[in-house]
């Protein structure tokens, strides 16, 4: 295993990063404004900065460092990744927001070298476990604006725990692209260990879906 750690980011990395962290800010606030000409409304009332804000601390935040994780691991054994920004579908996130709905793909860390089993496993399960570590940290801003009595707080916390909850449990669907078939591909323990809390708290608390 190479053991090359350097990590460095291209000005088109950076570019691509900034963009897809706007567009997906831009959507998640349109689509949580409630989409069509509400949200429209608002955008040119003034009233969506606020949300924008929210969607680019949460939304945004956990899709950028989700594929951040996948670069930072994938050059720690020795590969050249970067994150390259899907404009078309950077785009149709936008679109899908005002009407109603989100479909998000930002893009995603491509990386070339040989790799074993393991290694393509620890990859692909860097993002989702970003997620449920951000999650974690968001917890407590989501406590502090509850005990403060601060919305913009506590919307922030809120959001930030249960889109990054989400975005573990999809992520590991053990589906086409999606993380979770290569996880599950080098290990089903490790699989099943983060998928299956990841499922039960996105049901329990963006859904709320209990099993029991």
């Amino acid at each position: 295993m190479s053991t090359n750690t350097t990590l460095s980011f291209s000005s088109r990395e950076l570019r691509d990063l900034a963009v897809a962290w706007v567009a997906l800010g831009l959507a998640f606030a349109i689509f949580f404004a409630g989409g069509g000409m509400r949200a429209i409304a608002n955008v040119f009332g003034g009233g969506l900065v606020g949300p924008f804000l929210v969607s680019l601390l949460t939304a945004g935040i956990g899709f950028l460092l989700h594929e951040l994780a996948h670069k930072v691991v994938a050059v720690r054994f020795g590969q050249v990744a970067e994150f390259r920004a899907d404009y078309g579908m950077l785009f149709l996130a936008v679109m899908s927001s005002l009407a109603g709905f989100i479909f998000a793909a930002p893009g995603a860390v491509y990386h070339r070298g040989m790799l074993t089993d393991r290694e393509h496993g620890l990859i692909a399960l860097a993002g989702p476990v970003t997620n449920l570590a951000l999650a974690a940290l968001f917890l407590p801003v989501l406590l502090i604006g509850a005990l403060g009595g601060s919305d913009f707080v506590g919307l922030v916390g809120f959001r930030g725990v249960t889109i990054n909850l989400f975005l573990a449990a999809f992520n590991m669907l053990p589906f086409g692209a999606l993380d979770g078939k290569t996880v599950i591909s080098w290990s089903k323990g490790v699989f099943a260990v983060v998928f299956i809390p990841s499922l039960l708290l996105t049901l329990a608390l963006v859904f709320g879906i209990t099993p029991f």
